[in-house]
């Protein structure tokens, strides 16, 4: 049984951010009515969770190019289903609102904790394996959001991530390896988002992190969710992530292609620079205002947002990782399996398997924030 970690630090309410269906949450059968995911007690949900529940279908044909192509071309591809559920939102007063049908449990956001822990963070145990470190920074998001916080975001202005030189150790199986990949992961992230958001004059905390091998609970809900691995909770700025479920939730992706799971990462972790830059907030104001056709649309464009920011990182980076065509491959076909287009339109929250890797591949391609702008793109490219 998971113990405690920090107080939540954030806003009240918000739900959970993630990966799509599988792609973010994953598990139930691969054929037929998903069951349907456990509600329980989960006052607030996260978001990110990545899409697809066991293997993603890989397409047919040549593997993607590096540079030739955006993604790679094939048939629909088949994935697992859990429907997406959205957890009660804030209200202007600061209370909860109730659930509304959305995306929060589909996933769980895979970040691990440090082993050793830099003196500006806070480490606790919380049993179960799992620890929480980070400095809660709830009071650095902004409060309020209106249209032109996502549409003209300073952000946007930024130009590109700049590289940190970030080095992987090596990757295995094993819970131990994981959680130092994760670790070092997560130290890049932390470095490349407070170097870029220095550029704007705005100060960044870096979320908190929970890395977990048995069951627990957050402020966003109970993990593990059927499949799922990692989400990230803006309730208290922290990314969850289960250091065996991540590889189990890939189909059993070969940790060979760390960049597969680098990418899960680098996801989450655009859910916190997104709930940073008060984007989040406008979103989350859409998805409670919305009809189901418009909450489904402004979930896909948080996703493919979280995608986009995710490549701008792999690709200000990808000489030191390093990104060869090998793991830019496997990366490309794990998110193009991860496609939501056969579900109900109304479920579809994360994107088609062609926009949920072209976001990711244009981020990889085009090293300049302003090319992650989902929310002026038309419909037809989030879809």
């Amino acid at each position: 049984m998971a113990g405690h970690y920090p107080p939540p630090a954030g806003r009240p309410g918000q739900p959970p951010y993630g990966p799509p269906p599988q792609g973010p949450p994953y598990g139930g059968p691969p054929h037929g009515a998903p069951p349907p995911p456990p509600y329980g007690a989960q006052p607030r949900p996260a978001y990110g969770p990545q899409p697809g529940y066991g293997p993603p279908q890989r397409p047919q044909g040549p593997p993607p190019q590096y540079r030739p192509q955006p993604y790679p071309q094939g048939g629909p591809v088949a994935y697992r289903y859990m429907p997406p559920r959205r957890p009660p939102r804030r209200s202007a007063g600061g209370t909860v609102a109730g659930v509304i049908g959305g995306f929060a449990a589909l996933g769980v956001i895979l970040i691990v904790v440090l082993s050793a822990v830099s003196s500006h963070h806070t480490s606790v145990s919380t049993g179960g394996g799992v620890t929480a470190s980070g400095q809660g920074s709830g009071s650095g998001a902004p409060q309020t959001a209106t249209r032109a916080t996502a549409t003209n975001n300073k952000l946007y202005t930024s130009g590109s991530l700049a590289s940190v030189s970030c080095h992987l150790p090596a990757l295995d199986t094993g819970s131990d390896s994981m959680r130092r990949f994760m670790n070092q992961l997560s130290d890049c992230l932390d470095a490349t988002w407070k170097a870029q958001f220095g550029k704007i004059d705005e100060s960044f905390a870096p979320p908190n992190r929970v890395f977990w091998l048995t069951p627990g609970t957050s402020p966003c809900g109970n993990y593990p969710a059927p499949g799922s691995s990692a989400f990230y909770c803006p309730a208290n700025n922290t990314m969850y992530v289960g250091l065996k479920h991540v590889i189990e939730t890939s189909g059993d992706e070969s940790v060979a292609h760390f960049a597969v799971f680098a990418r899960v990462i680098a996801h989450e972790y655009g859910h916190h620079v997104q709930d940073r830059a008060g984007i989040l907030l406008y979103g989350d104001h859409l998805m409670d205002q919305s009809d189901p056709l418009g909450r489904a649309e402004a979930s896909r464009r948080i996703e493919l947002q979280a995608q986009c920011f995710a490549g701008e990182f792999l690709g200000a980076n990808k000489s030191s990782l390093p990104l060869t065509q090998d793991q830019y491959t496997a990366l490309v076909l794990d998110v193009q399996g991860r496609g939501d287009e056969n579900q109900p339109v109304d479920k579809r929250d994360h994107g088609s398997g062609k926009h949920y890797a072209g976001w990711v591949v244009r981020g990889i391609k085009n090293q300049d924030l302003s090319v992650c702008n989902t929310w002026t793109a038309p419909s037809s490219a989030v879809s």
